[in-house]
């Protein structure tokens, strides 16, 4: 079974879409299920570019991150500011 996400991608993480050319948001074809780690690997994305994966609002570790065909993700680089990291959610990611 082969379902969509929309994908975006923020701060740095954003200048990478730019290079590869790739459209934001990136739809990207997924089979079933897929972590947000799986989902790097597949994109060629390094993991530690990216701090946390937002699915539909809520924030994630990338290895604790479940992706599934209509799911709306943005990836986050490390360094986002203090306040921000409260506000979005991701203070404290296990």
């Amino acid at each position: 079974m082969s379902s969509m996400i929309e994908l975006r991608a923020f701060m740095g993480l954003a200048d990478l879409f730019r290079e590869r050319n790739w459209p934001s948001p990136l739809e990207v074809d997924i089979q079933g299920e897929m972590t947000g780690a799986q989902l790097l690997a597949m994109l060629d994305i390094a993991p530690e570019k990216v701090e946390v994966v937002f699915v539909n609002g809520k924030a994630f570790s990338p290895a604790m991150a479940v992706l599934t065909g209509g799911d709306r993700v943005a990836l986050v680089p490390p360094g986002v500011p203090g306040p921000h990291r409260v506000m979005l959610g991701f203070k404290k990611l296990d």
